[in-house]
């Protein structure tokens, strides 16, 4: 799921696009996205939720349904703040489109240093699910696919004859960043990941 980036953002994707939470809806979705990034979805219980977010089991069931509209409710949201986040690292400062990929790994290594990085809520999601229900992985590779049609839009913009494949093979390094930082604990790991992506995008014709 990172050329130059100004600053780190100071706050994460999800706060930097989300409007001040005031609803029992909306604090039972940032108690959860905390407990649920930090310990994993099978680790935290509903009682957990419900005492962080100061409200009653019946409000979480009433409003999600369950513990597992609770889960969609919450990646959901960290896609729609991460993709924001991270293309508007990418696209905001303008330039050509070569400029912009290149931006990619920079804005990764912020979000790796990041005290609250615990990896990309997707891929942990999938990694918990039972492997035989595709339903977090639907939600993943819906997830995937908005930054990948942008990645092959600029790769389509540079000049490269398969903007689609090149935009995959990006898209399999940024996975395989996050992975390595999740586990490392090393933010530098985008800086490897960056002299990938550089000997790919080198290969433009």
């Amino acid at each position: 799921m990172d050329a130059a980036i100004t600053h780190p953002p100071v706050e994460s994707p999800a706060e930097a696009a989300e409007a001040p939470l005031v609803s029992p809806q909306d604090r039972l979705i940032e108690a959860a996205t905390k407990l649920f990034c930090r310990y994993g979805v099978n680790s935290v219980g509903v009682d957990a939720i419900v005492d962080a977010a100061g409200t009653a089991k019946t409000t979480l069931y009433k409003s999600f349904g369950s513990k597992d509209g609770l889960v969609e409710a919450v990646l959901d949201r960290e896609g729609r703040a991460w993709r924001a986040w991270f293309l508007a690292e990418i696209d905001d400062q303008g330039g050509p489109a070569l400029d912009r990929l290149n931006r990619i790994t920079p804005a990764l290594k912020l979000w790796f240093a990041r005290e609250d990085f615990y990896g990309c809520p997707f891929i942990n999601a999938v990694g918990e699910s039972d492997k035989a229900d595709d339903r977090m992985r639907t939600l993943a590779i819906a997830h995937k696919k908005v930054v990948l049609n942008r990645l092959a839009e600029l790769c389509g913009e540079a000049g490269f004859k398969d903007p689609v494949q090149v935009a995959h093979a990006l898209g399999l390094i940024i996975d395989g960043a996050i992975v390595a930082a999740l586990v490392t604990r090393d933010a530098t790991v985008a800086d490897t990941a960056g002299r990938a992506c550089g000997a790919i995008l080198a290969q433009r014709n």
